[in-house]
């Protein structure tokens, strides 16, 4: 039986995987909203969008925000979805550090909005995004779900953990089923301009020097856009589950940032002249995810390391040269 299911965010990265991949591999209907903000260029987004709208009718585009709760609810009312994955909010942790009433607004109130929404349109399942960025100033690696996450230096993994709270009230007072995925730094094709491997990549090819902060004495869980797209695929479908679920969904490997810079080098052809900078406000050192519950739970396998990961975003990356100088126009605005 195919599901009509609502993925918000289908213009950002994360989002148009998940919808490209479920449109390739089932005969699901998949309602898309977003409401194309300017954070990074709006061209970006609007490719990947054109890209789901080849699926003809099975793809239903929604251009509207997440906070407006009328549109929300006009969504819902209209295409009566009976899956609801929330990959809709503003990201990144130092943004965060600039405009924090946007954090508010999107990943606050726009996630209250489509609590209330999956509540008053019997929603199966609610599968949404948290983040890494919840685990905050914890020193115990591996990262496990049961580690305290009372201790966020971001305002962003703050509104994150906030997110999975209100899961909770909403599934304990309304039974309905609420999944949340803690991401550990995806990358990949068609990822976002203003993370640091698109940067980085940019940055290499152009000459200029890349900022390495901490001195380079930093570490990443890099996860592949495939793996995560697997776990979410299974988050939204798999059986067993719980009516409160959290989730790592990393690659369980923890890189040293300067092996990822000599990987990048190697798949752009080019060496980097390196900016070592000190740590900055909001960062951590180091995230690594324990995945044991995921791969019990979910069946998730994270197959791909960064050896052959940040090769495939470089193929990518090369190949779409517009793409690229829209980019690094939009970073030149930003300084």
């Amino acid at each position: 039986m195919s599901d009509s299911i609502l993925i918000t965010g289908t213009a950002g990265f994360i989002g148009f995987h998940l919808a490209r991949r479920l449109l390739n591999d089932s005969d699901h209907t998949i309602l898309g909203f977003d409401n194309l903000n300017d954070y990074y260029p709006v061209s970006i987004k609007r490719s990947r969008v054109e890209i789901l709208k080849a699926f003809g009718d099975r793809y239903i585009d929604i251009e509207g925000d997440l906070a407006d709760l009328g549109a929300l609810q006009q969504a819902f009312q209209e295409h009566r979805p009976t899956l609801v994955c929330n990959l809709a909010a503003q990201a990144a942790v130092r943004h965060s550090l600039r405009f924090p009433f946007t954090y508010q607004r999107s990943n606050l109130e726009g996630f209250l909005g489509i609590l209330e929404c999956c509540r008053h349109h019997e929603v199966r399942r609610l599968v949404y995004a948290s983040s890494s960025s919840v685990y905050g100033k914890t020193e115990k690696l591996p990262f496990a779900e049961t580690d305290r996450v009372d201790v966020p230096v971001s305002l962003y993994g703050a509104t994150k953990k906030a997110n999975e709270l209100m899961a909770h009230c909403y599934s304990h007072l309304y039974n309905f089923q609420t999944i949340g995925l803690r991401f550990f730094t995806v990358y990949g094709p068609w990822g976002r301009p203003d993370m640091g491997m698109w940067i980085f990549a940019e940055k290499i090819l152009r000459g200029d020097a890349i900022p390495v902060f901490n001195q380079g004495r930093m570490k990443r869980d890099f996860t592949y856009i495939d793996d995560i797209i697997s776990g979410l695929v299974n988050s939204l479908f798999v059986d067993g589950l719980e009516p409160y679920e959290i989730f790592n969904l990393g690659n369980s490997r923890c890189e040293e940032l300067m092996e990822m810079i000599g990987i990048l080098e190697q798949a752009v052809g080019k060496s980097a002249k390196l900016e070592m900078l000190p740590a900055q406000p909001g960062d951590v050192v180091a995230t690594f995810a324990d995945v044991t519950r995921a791969k019990e739970k979910l069946g998730y396998a994270p197959t791909t390391p960064i050896s052959e990961g940040i090769p495939k975003f470089c193929e990518w990356y090369l190949a779409h040269p517009a793409i690229a100088n829209e980019a690094a126009e939009w970073r030149r605005t930003q300084t």
